[in-house]
């Protein structure tokens, strides 16, 4: 697995020691090492850390939204690869920045900073 570094590190250390992440990171890890197949890919897990410095989030979005297939997940929630069609979840959050402020909707899924091409 990739490392969590720069600000997020800084402001995450403090939970490395604790018994629930030592638990949590020895259970992911051990699932990465099996024959299951996992998805996102273990140096992507972290990606929305490394995309987003800490001083310049504004907003976060928590939510569930599994990925099954090979070349779906790489680390940032609800998005998706360019290639791969946009979920149906982000389809409806997209809607309703567009409703909400009038934001564009993109004609991909892939969400990671500068990718997201409006049309």
């Amino acid at each position: 697995m990739a490392p969590i570094s720069g600000q997020w590190f800084d402001a995450l250390k403090p939970e490395f020691d604790k018994p629930y992440y030592k638990k949590l990171y020895d259970r992911v890890s051990a699932e990465y090492n099996s024959d299951y197949e996992i998805y996102p890919p273990a140096d992507d897990i972290f990606n929305a850390f490394d995309f987003t410095p800490l001083d310049k989030v504004k907003c976060v979005i928590l939510g569930q939204d599994p990925y099954h297939e090979p070349n779906q997940a790489h680390g940032l929630c609800f998005s998706v690869k360019p290639e791969v069609g946009i979920p149906p979840s982000l389809v409806n959050i997209y809607k309703e920045l567009k409703d909400d402020i009038g934001c564009y909707i993109p004609d991909n899924g892939y969400l990671e900073n500068g990718h997201v091409r409006e049309y």
